[in-house]
């Protein structure tokens, strides 16, 4: 059964809760001026200075209590990770140890797994991941996800494509066009978020994998770890992607220099790729991705080892190297996001919304010529760790969280 919450005010939320080039915007949206204080009010881990004003700890806005209701659709989804919405209304969700389901909003019905899927190698943070939908998907109903696969010489994050049946209960001709090469034996920071941007092109993203061994492989442009990738939807690198200059560049690298990113959506404006990553202690950003730029991982950062220790030389800036749109000191791991694009809910249009894992909340940012001129705290009371978010085709947001939930965020 449904269970209907009463959504707190956002002052209420902070108080809840746990524990980043500017151009002009076409963005029509009215944006909303901070009322509070900054959400955040635990410590930071260093004593890193930002390199703007409003990089971090923006002014807090609320929504009122009264304009949205969040309900849990289901419980009984496993470790989610993936979520996209279909032409019909229904739901497409992955979970973590390789299955993909049909959810019915309405009803709450969870389907059984659909066939016809490639293995997965679940261990550690790998699995089942990211999915999307082919911009054609009214014609050809063909789907894209990311998933980490065995390899003989470790692991890798895949990216596979395949059509769904008309009757949604298999995959066919499931096929991988795009590895991310090298192949690593461990199991951390697969990345894993996939979607189209306005070419018709497919944007992955790929983690460094976490150890010391392969985290300089976030610079090195011969390697597809730590990037974000843009392939075509056969997996070739698309025709326009910016050179890299250096000997043995890969041709499919679109941005350099990331550490974990769990986050990709296109602002429904502007086109720009805006992407989120977990940073290690503090550090969590959001980039507005740009083609051919180096994000700085690991020369630059806002975060320190779990240690303790700064990470490389502790500096936060350096000529050549992007600075984050905004970063949060502690983290809040930011997951899967989404732009909102409807006008249900006063004062949402065109704010990007994040799963937060550690953070156990949504984030909302308000966001102004580039800039996140506002914060905000979402479902904060609910003890979940939110890992995807999507608009679905009736306007509301969905969200997935770890614990196997998912919920509708809507207007009453």
């Amino acid at each position: 059964m449904k269970q209907h919450l009463l959504v707190l005010l956002g002052c209420s939320l902070a108080l809840l809760s746990c524990n980043r080039e500017e151009e002009t915007s076409t963005d029509p949206a009215t944006p909303e001026s901070p009322t509070m204080a900054p959400v955040e009010t635990n410590a930071p881990n260093t004593t890193y200075s930002p390199a703007f004003a409003g990089q971090t700890r923006v002014g807090g806005v609320a929504t009122a209590a009264s304009s949205y209701q969040a309900t849990i659709v289901t419980s009984s989804l496993t470790s989610p990770w993936g979520i996209t919405s279909l032409p019909n209304g229904h739901l497409l969700i992955t979970e973590k140890a390789g299955q993909m389901r049909i959810v019915i909003p309405a009803s709450g019905t969870v389907g059984a797994p659909i066939t016809g899927l490639p293995a997965v190698n679940p261990a550690g943070q790998g699995g089942l991941l990211g999915v999307c939908l082919d911009p054609d998907f009214a014609t050809n109903r063909m789907v894209y996800w990311s998933f980490s696969e065995a390899r003989p010489t470790g692991n890798l994050t895949a990216i596979a494509k395949g059509r769904l049946a008309n009757d949604e209960r298999t995959i066919e001709a499931a096929t991988v066009i795009y590895r991310a090469e090298p192949a690593y034996a461990g199991n951390l920071h697969y990345g894993g978020r996939v979607v189209f941007d306005r070419t018709g092109n497919l944007l992955v993203s790929t983690g460094e994998r976490s150890d010391l061994v392969t985290r300089p492989q976030a610079q090195d442009v011969t390697s597809a770890l730590g990037k974000i990738i843009r392939i075509t939807r056969e997996g070739q690198p698309a025709p326009d992607n910016p050179v890299f200059g250096q000997a043995g560049a890969r041709p499919e690298l679109y941005s350099i220099g990331h550490r974990n990113p769990q986050g990709l959506a296109i602002h429904p404006v502007t086109g720009d790729a805006w992407q989120s990553e977990h940073g290690p202690r503090g550090g969590d950003e959001i980039n507005r991705l740009q083609a051919g730029a180096n994000y700085g991982w690991p020369t630059i950062t806002y975060g320190i080892e779990y240690s303790g220790q700064p990470v490389g030389s502790g500096i936060q800036e350096r000529n050549g190297l992007e600075q984050p749109v905004y970063y949060w000191d502690p983290v809040v791991s930011p997951s899967g996001m989404a732009f909102y694009t409807g006008n249900r809910i006063a004062g949402w249009q065109h704010n990007l919304f994040i799963g937060a894992l550690s953070g156990q909340h949504i984030v909302r940012l308000v966001l102004e010529n580039n800039r996140v001129v506002g914060e905000e705290r979402l479902l904060a009371g609910e003890g979940q760790r939110f890992r995807a978010i999507a608009q679905g085709s009736d306007g509301a947001l969905y969200a997935v969280t770890d614990q196997g939930r998912l919920y509708r965020i809507d207007r009453p």
